[in-house]
């Protein structure tokens, strides 16, 4: 821990060189952040050692109850939105201070992670002077202490009087429940209130913010065609199912594969003479024989997109393929919404350049626009239609999903003093 807080004060020193070109709050708010990063520290190791993955409920809800105890502290009104029990979900912490002065503000975190209990546990533990592992602490507890960092600093110089800000901590970000109407649906509603959204996901980069971010929805493709011997396949028999669906998939990866930000992929592709598939739990059964023409496949797959109308083109230009049937076959395509996309708009990217701006002046360099290629659905998307958004503004690190995942120690207190900086701005 001594190498951790040796380079933790040359960043410190770093930051401090660069002051003059901050106001004098800016530079008091990044003093307090300094004061206060030991006990941010510990409020991460604590969060990221209580296992909140997305089912278990108790613990997430163990999480809500340390952040909610640390932001009630700060003069924030705390709520707890629970979730119907056919739901199986905890539910999600929702933090506010109303006033009358710059920006509404939306912070969104999330308090779940992927890693369930029966997952081998991997607790917080400092591995060299720039790395910190733990489950979920770069996706994303290191977001949500940031969050925290920054109204701590802010309420103790009184700069949170006239702010209007919310919190929002989603409990199912990684798995979220449906009905998505009820699991979202207060989410939605609040944001409509606010005039910009920052979400607190993993840094994709030490100097780059994702303005937009790709939506996640599926599709489901039904083949049939007419069962016989093989030997009469291509002629009065037909192609069968197989062939057809093959032909389908081949022609979507053809016609639509090189069209930039538009993936489609398909996980599961079952046929033969004997077909069952369970798209909802996506897994199925099959059998046949070599001799046997398929009478029936199914094909279950993916659809991400960055905006409303690449998807509205995209799937037309599907169900064009799905109709130009292979003779004696027949196939229906149907597509089921998922996350929305959040789109790049001037909106998104006025927040970039301010944020930019703000990271110049702390002698950071420029900030600039990911690609949104890069990054998944996330629960920004679902409010990016009513507000100006800017997610990937949490910790940087690497491995997020997977064991071992990790947090870079090194930039984490200089990018909780961006942000808070950053948000201060917003609320003037």
């Amino acid at each position: 821990m001594k190498k951790f807080f040796f380079f933790y004060l040359c960043s410190v020193f770093y930051l401090t060189s660069f002051a003059q070109s901050l106001q004098p709050i800016e530079q008091k708010l990044i003093k307090k952040i300094d004061e206060h990063y030991p006990a941010m520290i510990e409020l991460l190791k604590n969060s990221v050692n209580i296992n909140s993955g997305t089912f278990n409920i108790a613990g997430v809800k163990a999480v809500g109850q340390l952040y909610a105890k640390e932001l009630e502290k700060l003069g924030f009104a705390i709520e707890w939105i629970n979730m119907p029990d056919s739901i199986k979900r905890a539910g999600h912490l929702v933090a506010t201070r109303k006033g009358n002065k710059g920006k509404k503000l939306l912070l969104l975190g999330h308090l779940d992670t992927v890693f369930e209990p029966d997952m081998p546990s991997n607790p917080f533990t400092v591995l060299n002077d720039s790395t910190i592992t733990g489950q979920g602490i770069n996706d994303m507890k290191g977001g949500d202490v940031m969050i925290i960092a920054a109204m701590k600093a802010m309420h103790e110089l009184n700069l949170l009087n006239n702010a209007t800000i919310t919190i929002y901590m989603t409990g199912d970000e990684e798995n979220a429940g449906e009905p998505r109407s009820i699991t979202r649906g207060d989410f939605i509603e609040r944001a409509k209130q606010h005039d910009v959204v920052l979400a607190f996901e993993g840094a994709a980069g030490f100097n780059t913010i994702a303005t937009a971010r790709r939506g996640a929805s599926s599709w489901e493709l039904i083949v049939e065609g007419k069962q016989g011997h093989s030997s009469g396949v291509f002629g009065s028999a037909g192609y069968g199912a197989i062939y057809e669906a093959a032909r389908i998939v081949n022609s979507f990866r053809e016609t639509l594969s090189k069209e930039q930000y538009l993936t489609f992929n398909p996980g599961i592709f079952i046929g033969g003479s004997e077909v069952s598939a369970n798209f909802e739990q996506q897994r199925g059964e099959a059998s046949g024989k070599t001799n046997i023409i398929s009478p029936k496949t199914f094909v279950n797959g993916d659809l991400r997109f960055l905006t409303e109308n690449q998807k509205i083109n995209a799937r037309n230009a599907m169900r064009k393929i799905v109709s130009a049937s292979l003779p004696v076959t027949k196939a229906t395509i149907s597509f089921q919404d998922g996350i929305p996309s959040m789109a790049p708009t001037k909106g998104n990217e006025a927040l970039a350049n301010m944020l930019s701006k703000t990271s110049e002046d702390m002698g950071l360099g420029k900030v600039v626009p990911g690609n949104p290629g890069s990054r998944g659905a996330g629960d920004i998307s679902y409010v990016a239609a009513y507000a100006d958004c800017l997610d990937g503004l949490g910790a940087s690190g690497k491995g997020s999903h997977a064991p071992g995942e990790t947090l870079n120690s090194k930039q984490f207190p200089t990018l909780m003093k961006r942000a808070t900086v950053f948000i201060y701005r917003l609320t003037q």
